[in-house]
């Protein structure tokens, strides 16, 4: 068994502490993605969870076994960072059974668990080249290779794509799902590019000033953000979050600011006594208006259109005169206006999102798919 469970987990660096009460239970072969800004916290706890770092305070098992004190060769884990680490005057071949060597395995099980590897891998070609004939990809899936070898309970990742560019980090990050899949290993990945971690977790730990902001699948991430930080840090364009004053209107909820008017379902959002929220729609959620405003929407002057093949990203506004917010909007290329155009749209009441003006918290009532 590979499962993790952290206990409470804090980090301090004198009196300041950096990584508050941390929670959570990682499930026996589940990919786990740690995510959030610069100075989160995300690779911090994966460094506590290596042996790299102190744990201040609380408990980390791993397989059960409690490890705050061991070594990190002890624990079970293997670890690929943002850096290669390669020996630079050893072939391939040897940097992979490097951590092999030092604890004297014998040969014949290191050749075959080379094999085992580079195979995996698509190394074999490479194992007698040197670190510095190979691209930024293969020298990535060397260090993985190297980390694979040692047969670990888990696996650390410590945003190891960052280094590469757009084209080989799509590659390297369509190998790593792929070799979750065939090794079945828990493991715990960070980064701060979402798409990532959309697309390789089962579950994503959003992080924010060393807290947990909020845990899921990416899906129920993107659908059910649990506050406006979550809601406008996941998605490609960011979410529309703006300021709008609520005005109950008999069964119905009329929300009005940035140039324009949502109606939204009284059962659906805790919104009674409330004057201003802070309303989150998706630009994907926009469509054009076609009924000159009867039912409510968003208007005002094109400003910007930025061309994304198929797609259009548009930003709209009452003009530069008026302290109201830009909206942004997806639409097909073939339909776009021109730059100064008056336009309109309408957001789809079923995805937006409402959010407390003060705290951020999400204002969508917990039995709100009921309705």
């Amino acid at each position: 068994m590979s499962a993790i469970s952290c206990h409470n987990i804090i980090k301090r660096y004198g009196d300041t502490q950096v990584v508050h009460p941390f929670d959570l239970d990682v499930a026996d072969n589940e990919f786990v993605v740690f995510l959030g800004p610069s100075g989160c916290g995300k690779s911090t706890i994966l460094r506590m969870l290596a042996g790299l770092e102190d744990i201040s305070g609380g408990d980390l098992l791993i397989g059960g076994q409690r490890v705050n004190d061991l070594p990190p060769q002890e624990r079970g884990i293997a670890m690929v960072f943002q850096n290669y680490a390669l020996y630079p005057h050893m072939s391939v071949r040897d940097n992979i059974a490097f951590g092999l060597k030092r604890l004297k395995v014998p040969k014949p099980e290191i050749d075959l668990r080379i094999k085992e590897v580079s195979d995996t891998l698509g190394l074999e070609r490479y194992l007698q080249r040197k670190p510095t004939e190979l691209s930024g990809g293969q020298q990535q899936r060397v260090a993985i290779a190297r980390a694979m070898i040692k047969t670990p309970k888990v696996f650390l990742f410590d945003e190891p794509l960052s280094n590469l560019d757009a084209k080989l980090r799509n590659h390297m990050r369509i190998e790593i799902a792929k070799l979750h899949q065939s090794l079945k290993t828990t493991t715990v990945y960070v980064t701060h590019d979402q798409h990532e971690a959309m697309t390789l977790a089962d579950r994503i730990v959003l992080l924010r000033d060393g807290r947990i902001e909020q845990v899921g699948s990416p899906r129920e991430i993107y659908e059910r953000p649990c506050s406006a930080f979550v809601a406008g840090f996941i998605g490609t364009p960011p979410m529309n979050l703006v300021e709008m004053s609520v005005r109950d209107v008999g069964g119905h909820f009329e929300l009005a600011g940035a140039g324009g008017t949502v109606h939204v379902d009284a059962r659906r959002f805790a919104l009674a006594g409330r004057e201003r929220v802070t309303l989150g729609v998706r630009p994907a959620h926009l469509r054009v208006d076609t009924e000159g405003g009867r039912g409510g929407g968003f208007f005002g002057e094109m400003q910007l259109i930025e061309y994304l093949g198929n797609e259009v990203l548009v930003s709209f506004g009452p003009g530069q005169d008026k302290e109201v917010d830009e909206i942004a909007a997806l639409m097909p290329s073939a339909q776009c206006p021109r730059v100064r155009d008056r336009v309109g749209f309408v957001a789809d009441p079923a995805q937006v999102h409402l959010f407390d003006i003060d705290t951020g918290a999400s204002l969508l009532r917990s039995d709100a798919a009921l309705h």
